[in-house]
């Protein structure tokens, strides 16, 4: 019976997916080039006088009550009051499965299967902001379906190492594609009357001392590259709570950090809503309050042990602590709670979870994200004329993804994997031989390890097994076709501990060398979230594609885009270096630390450092090929020159060149070569996905506000717009410019 739903459902995306390529406008930018604007709702103060009033009428208790966890997952309420628990929930992937209420056994549902969507990575990929609304809609629909009020996701921190053990949930390297794609998501979320927690704030970007690490980042490259989707998550989408990080950030930890949670988030950003903490990440009472946190969780000691629990009853009795203190913090929390109509009376959001509408929204953001790397000679889409045997090989055919690691997984019903996606879509004429060919294996006394943070990530054995080699050679030989699924899993990528390597783990590199020796017509397909080193296989295979931990419905996306159904749109997120010593936080030495961290290559994060350095990465950020062409041409700006406050306007023809319908990302890049003050050789400052038909050109036009130039003037303590001449770059990488227009700002 099971095979049966997965092969319907697999009907029915391919139903959507053909709907979809009809209705592309809807989905992925209209004919002119317009991209959508997202703006969230403000925390609103109509109900403040009942706040208020409610206040007047709490016990000291019971007000502190509401400061911490009295569940894994929820903070406290006031029963007679009527002010209910804040019930949270895990979910970068989807809905975390439902735990006990005082440890992280699974409580044992039934009702809390989830749809598995594609992790942030992938999210990025599409490069499509109304996916990332798509995403946080979606999700907002199962988390109401689950009486939950907040979402603990989006992670939208920096990438600013490829061996980042959560590189595959963070976004990006970039700090403006990072905030276009997390604004709409935050948007989407909380369309449905869930809160969105942003974490973690701030410069949280290695797990190797996560726990103590003191993280120094000089002020301009704080504001310019590890604060703007912070703050466009607050200014723009109006983000009704934010998560402190466990990390030290110039010697004091980030949930007692007054300068970030007051001076800049609340002072200067204008937050209204609650910041709690990471699950134990916080080591004082009054310091932790007055600096600006809100709601304490962490991990099972006894619930009145935490600081801001009995220690703050008894700090606030001392006198340590004034009651109005403790009420403002109370006040932010019936105020977000109001605003989600999980109080007030007014209708709230129902959701729905699991529904074949949200698996076919997991599809639509998978069929987005998958990134063709190489494709010479044509040899993909697979052309299946006289093909009668196709060999899959790799563990990775077959591993799910959902849960694993140590982070937050989804429990679902449905995760079609790569082959079960290849059975879904082949011609019942074609033979599918499977082969495992390597095993997902540790070294025992080191796989101890995972979650020990001064760990650097768990210990792979890279031997093949000679027996699983030689079937897999075997099985290629005989088959017309060779497909290897190789790359990562959430096991070896995982929360609380950073890789050790860039090196393809269980001596998978071997294996696909061997493979393509007996078999030239083999297709590569990596399933991972962070870079690897793949130069080696990158040179031998004429056809490598890369795929993400990419939701319930990954499966039949990647069989799709092999096959040609869909033609992959997806552009990386971040660089993917030759080498681990080219990333700029390995060639300055500087990470992971010890106890403290400097941030030594400054604002020169990602491709800014390789750019700038003239380094060649192995693929640039941005980059992804289609199985079309694409020219651009006509590149203009509606003016020669600019105020500050003006907004520049750039247009670029995209046209079509070969046979068949496809998107392109058209990026946006400027530079100032005379600069007065040290900047990077580009900076993205615009980008828009369209959808261009063969033979077809379509006008995009991308804006840029002039404000966007400014960087962050330290002596001033203000974001300045340099005068003079600036070059907007328009090409579909950042290695890849194709047209560059010159304006002057005055």
């Amino acid at each position: 019976m099971k095979n049966k739903i997965i092969y319907l459902s697999a009907a029915l995306a391919f139903a959507v997916f053909t709907s979809c390529k009809n209705d592309a406008k809807s989905e992925s930018g209209s004919d002119s080039g317009e991209p959508k604007e997202y703006k969230g709702k403000e925390i609103g103060s109509e109900h403040d006088a009942e706040i208020d009033k409610l206040v007047s009428q709490m016990t000291l208790e019971e007000k502190i009550g509401m400061l911490h966890g009295n569940s894994m997952f929820t903070s406290g309420g006031v029963k007679r009051l009527g002010i209910p628990e804040l019930k949270m929930a895990d979910g970068p992937l989807g809905v975390r499965e439902e735990i006990s209420r005082d440890n992280w056994a699974p409580a044992g549902l039934t009702n809390d299967f989830a749809t598995y969507y594609p992790a942030g990575g992938g999210l990025a990929a599409t490069w499509n902001a109304e996916m990332a609304y798509t995403f946080g809609n979606s999700l907002g629909q199962e988390m109401r379906a689950r009486d939950k009020d907040m979402l603990l996701s989006p992670a939208i921190n920096i990438v600013r190492t490829p061996l980042g053990g959560r590189t595959y949930e963070y976004m990006s390297e970039d700090p403006f594609l990072n905030k276009k794609i997390a604004v709409p998501l935050i948007v989407g979320l909380q369309d449905n009357d869930v809160m969105a927690c942003v974490k973690h704030f701030a410069a949280n970007n290695q797990e190797t001392n996560r726990d103590f690490v003191d993280v120094q980042i000089d002020e301009r490259t704080l504001r310019e590259i590890y604060l703007p989707a912070f703050e466009a998550s607050i200014k723009e989408a109006h983000a009704y709570s934010v998560m402190g990080a466990y990390n030290k950030f110039r010697g004091e930890y980030l949930c007692e950090n007054d300068y970030m949670l007051n001076k800049i988030l609340r002072d200067e950003w204008g937050f209204k809503g609650v910041v709690v903490s990471d699950w134990a990440a916080v080591h004082s009472t009054v310091k932790s309050l007055k600096s600006g946190l809100d709601i304490e969780m962490g991990t099972p000691k006894p619930f009145n042990e935490f600081f801001l629990a009995d220690k703050l009853i008894a700090a606030a009795k001392n006198k340590e602590i004034s009651e109005a203190e403790i009420d403002i913090h109370v006040k932010r929390i019936l105020r977000t709670l109001f605003q989600v109509k999980a109080m007030g009376g007014k209708d709230r959001a129902k959701g729905s979870i699991a529904t074949e509408a949200h698996y076919q929204d997991a599809y639509k953001i998978a069929a987005e994200d998958i990134v063709l790397l190489k494709n010479e000679n044509n040899a993909l889409p697979l052309k299946l004329d006289g093909v009668k045997s196709i060999a899959v090989i790799g563990n990775n055919a077959t591993k799910k993804n959902a849960l694993g690691g140590f982070g937050a997984g989804v429990k679902t019903k449905r995760e079609v994997t790569p082959l079960e996606g290849l059975k879904n879509r082949l011609p019942s004429s074609i033979t599918i031989n499977y082969a495992e060919g390597y095993l997902e294996r540790y070294d025992e006394k080191n796989k101890g390890n995972l979650g020990n943070i001064t760990s650097n990530g768990p210990v792979t054995i890279d031997h093949l097994d000679p027996a699983k080699l030689q079937e897999a050679i075997e099985t290629a030989k005989k088959s017309d076709v060779a497909i290897i699924f190789a790359g990562s899993n959430r096991d070896y990528e995982t929360e609380a501990s950073d890789r050790r390597t860039l090196k393809l783990p269980f001596g998978q590199e071997e294996l696909i060398q061997k493979v393509l020796a007996v078999n030239p017509r083999t297709i590569v397909v990596m399933v991972a979230g962070a870079p690897f080193d793949i130069d080696a296989v990158s040179k031998k295979t004429s056809a490598l594609v890369w795929s993400w931990f990419n939701g319930s419905e990954g499966g039949n996306a990647l069989a799709d885009v092999i096959l040609g159904k869909v033609n992959p749109s997806g552009k990386l997120p971040w660089t993917m270096p030759k080498q681990i010593m080219d990333s700029p936080a390995h060639a300055t030495n500087s990470f992971p630390g010890g106890k403290t961290v400097s941030y030594a290559e400054g604002i020169l994060v990602g491709y800014r450092w390789f750019d700038t350095k003239n380094i060649a990465p192995l693929y640039p950020f941005g980059f992804g090929l289609s199985y079309t062409t694409f020219a651009f041409d006509n590149a203009k700006t509606d003016k020669t020159s600019y105020a500050e406050n003006e907004t520049i306007t750039v247009s670029v023809a995209v046209k079509n060149t070969g046979k068949v319908d496809g998107k392109e990302v058209v990026q946006l890049y400027t530079s100032k070569s005379d600069s007065k003050i040290t900047r990077a050789a580009q900076e993205l400052k615009g980008f828009q996905k369209v959808l261009v038909k063969s033979g077809s050109s379509n006008t995009v036009a991308i804006k840029v506000p002039v404000k966007e130039l400014a960087y962050y003037d330290v002596a001033t303590k203000k974001w300045t717009v340099e005068p003079g001449k600036y070059t907007l770059k328009l090409g579909n990488s950042s290695r890849d410019i194709k047209k560059e227009v010159v304006i002057t700002i005055k």
